[in-house]
Order: C-alpha cells, then structure tokens, then sequence
C-alpha cells in the first residue's frame, strides 16, 4: 500500500457525506441559526477589541498619573487616580473584562450550545448544509 493523501481524503470525504434530506424551512432555519452565531462571534472579537484596547489606554492614563504627580501637578494626578482609572466602562463600576465574561457566560456559551443542539437534531451534526448544497450545484453546473 503506497502513502496516502490523508488531506486529499478528509477534503474528498467531506464532499461526498450525504447531506441531510431537510425541508426548505429546516435548511432556512440552521441557516440563519448559524449566521446568528457567526455574527455573534464577530460581535465577540469586536468586544475583545474593546476590552483590549481599553486596557491599553487605561494604561497610558496610569502612566500620566505617574508624570504628573512628578510634574508637580498633583491634583491632576490624583484625579486620574482617584475618579477615572479605578472606574468602569459601564454603569455599576463594571469594567470591560466584566463584561467579556459576561457575554460569553449568558449569551455566547448558551447561544453555541443550542445552534450545536439544531444541528445534530435537524441535520445530524452537519455544519453549513445550505453552503454544502450551493457548493454541490456550483461545481455540478461547472462540470454540465
């Protein structure tokens, strides 16, 4: 037996799994199920962004305490120290890590687990069936 093209097969295979027999409303359905959560995760890293870079600038406020308490402006200083760094981006005090974890916990985690539930109970566990099935008449078209 010669080596095999292990990447060549998991493509091939991929392309050749019988997709499920669903209803033009379940295909529908997992579909926009699926965007959903696509867009939700974008919305994720755009958090994560913010977070990110409000980390960074608070940083920078925390150096500019630094140099105006060494500049002599004291009062400024303790006004960065005392109102702006220790706050939060929200109301309550919440900083942005608080409400990262927050997403992920009430509404990304949940939100994954039941797109992953309608998957496996409508399309037995396949992803993107409605791109599988344009992929399939794209290429047959090509080929016609």
């Amino acid at each position: 037996m010669g080596l095999r093209n292990t990447r060549a097969m998991s493509t091939d295979d991929r392309r050749t799994t019988e997709l499920p027999d669903l209803g033009e409303a379940e295909r529908e359905a997992l579909h926009e199920a699926e965007l959903g959560l696509e867009w939700l995760r974008r919305a994720h890293g755009a958090l994560l962004e913010f977070h990110h870079g409000t980390g960074h600038a608070m940083d920078h406020l925390d150096r500019a305490e630094s140099l105006f308490r060494e500049a002599g402006r004291t009062e400024l200083a303790d006004t960065l120290r005392d109102e702006h760094l220790p706050r939060g981006v929200i109301d309550g005090g919440r900083w942005s890590y608080d409400v990262v974890e927050t997403v992920e916990a009430e509404l990304l985690e949940p939100l994954v687990g039941f797109e992953r539930t309608a998957r496996e109970r409508v399309a037995d566990g396949q992803r993107h069936v409605t791109e599988r099935r344009q992929e399939r008449r794209w290429k047959r078209r090509a080929r016609d």
